[in-house]
């Protein structure tokens, strides 16, 4: 391929995004979706599951995802464009349906998210103001992340910095509780070994980072903005790694801090287990007000997490519009605001429509749809990961440059195992997601179909749909 130069002054039409995220600005949108609410909301349900050493759970979580971020840090260094996952099973193997398939379960795991995070948004807003219905209160959510959203990528990227500060501050007030029980000789070490499987306690392990692997994802929503980065290709890999390292030493951390702080059969029963370690009295301020603080807190964590859900949506339906693969509306972005506009409006209303059938279908089943909408995205996103590890693996040796990050082949071996593993378990668990995971698959078939028989083909002669050879370089 012949060496171009970038010219002097960049040429925008309506289909191309600004690069403007810094490599500084990417860590920190890395660590603040990693971060995100997971910690806040699941630690109770992990603790329940593996018993006091469940800080190991968050440590094989984060392994086994970051295992699979250094997959993601070699594609992009080698395609640095928006669609993430869909643009390298597509340049893998280049087999229409497959590539399909890895674009809608990223975006229907993206849609599941927001919809559970959403919910929980309400939840924590009723800590502070009870007065307003749930559901409305998840919608207006889901409005103001829009708008944001809609503003531009680089506004949304310093909220999300803000926010993600917010949210460690959190985090870092549980660990100084813990330093305060294990210099006040209160710390029982004894219980970091403890597992509540006994003889079972590898399968306790696995049920507790099949909980909490919802905590350890975000990391791939990176990858849907490497259009967007400023030199990419050096940026990215020390980003994302490093995001995720600096992710999984603060679980680890909090889990111990709060393992050590306050006894573990009360985590479990809590819905709120990081404020029953705050209300251990230590820091002597009013248990009303530290309520108040944390509720806020888990507010800016979860709109911190829902935040990046939305640019990834609007972001992988702007990619594969580029291909063919859904309409082309979704391809266009704001004349000023350089935003995709159309992509942001369709998931909104998608979101919406989760949180509306998430008041109406919990009646049906034992498990809440929320709860259900969170392990359909752990397994399609696990589903997503192994397909990546494996594309990465595929093309080793093509388009390959020397600023290209190559990860080292045992490790995204141990990643796809790991992957594979944690995806068997949530299906035996959980065997109900597979169905809602089809219904949001489905969704995505209309959009296939739309664009199949009424979209415009502005594919070079010759050129089947989904075909890399369609892709701009």
């Amino acid at each position: 391929m012949t060496a171009t130069h970038e010219p002097a002054v960049e040429e925008l039409d309506d289909t191309d995004l600004k690069r403007s995220i810094t490599g500084r600005q990417l860590f920190f949108y890395v660590l603040g979706d990693v971060l995100g609410s997971g910690i806040y909301v699941l630690i109770g349900a992990v603790a329940a599951a593996v018993g006091g050493a469940f800080w190991l759970a968050f440590l094989v979580g984060v392994t086994v995802a970051t295992l699979t971020g250094m997959a993601y840090a070699e594609l992009v260094t080698k395609y640095p464009r928006a669609a993430g996952a869909s643009l390298y099973v597509n340049r893998a193997f280049g087999i229409p349906a497959v590539t399909f398939l890895v674009t809608v379960a990223m975006l229907a795991s993206s849609f599941a998210a927001s919809g559970s995070l959403a919910a929980g948004f309400s939840g924590y807003f009723a800590e502070v103001w009870a007065g307003p219905p749930a559901l409305l209160v998840s919608i207006l959510f889901v409005v103001a992340l829009c708008v944001i959203n809609f503003i531009g990528i680089t506004e949304s990227v310093v909220a999300n910095v803000a926010m993600t500060l917010v949210e460690i501050t959190g985090l870092l007030i549980v660990v100084l509780i813990g330093l305060g029980t294990i210099f006040g000789g209160d710390a029982d070490f004894a219980v970091l070994v403890d597992f509540d499987g006994g003889d079972n306690w590898m399968l306790a392990l696995i049920a507790g980072v099949a909980l909490g692997f919802f905590a350890m994802t975000g990391f791939e929503n990176a990858a849907n903005v490497a259009e967007e980065c400023t030199e990419p290709r050096r940026t990215f890999p020390k980003a994302l790694v490093g995001g995720m390292v600096g992710a999984g030493i603060v679980y680890v951390t909090v889990a111990i801090a709060a393992a050590l702080t306050v006894p573990v059969d009360q985590l479990a029963a809590s819905k709120a287990a990081l404020l029953e370690v705050v209300e251990t009295g230590f820091l002597g301020l009013p248990q009303s007000f530290l309520s108040t603080l944390f509720a806020v807190i888990a507010m800016v964590a979860i709109t911190n997490t829902t935040l990046v859900t939305f640019v990834t949506q609007s972001r992988i339906l702007y990619g594969m519009a580029n291909e063919d693969v859904v309409p082309n509306v979704f391809a266009k972005v704001h004349s000023s605001r350089r935003s995709p506009w159309v992509g942001l409006l369709f998931s909104g209303v998608v979101v919406a429509g989760l949180l509306v059938a998430s008041h109406v279908l919990p009646k049906v089943e034992d498990v809440s749809v929320v709860e259900r909408l969170a392990a359909v995205t752990v397994l399609l996103l696990l589903f997503v990961y192994a397909s990546v590890i494996v594309s990465a693996l595929k093309l080793r040796g093509e388009d390959e440059t020397p600023d290209t990050y190559r990860a080292p082949t045992l490790l995204l071996l141990a990643g796809l195992v790991g992957n594979l593993v944690l995806l068997g378990y949530v299906v035996y668990d959980d065997p109900t997601s597979l169905w809602w995971s089809l219904a949001l698959i489905g969704l995505g078939v209309v959009l296939f179909v739309l664009e199949y028989f009424f979209g415009s083909n502005d594919r070079p002669e010759g050129v089947e749909r989904g075909d890399p050879a369609a892709l701009k370089d």
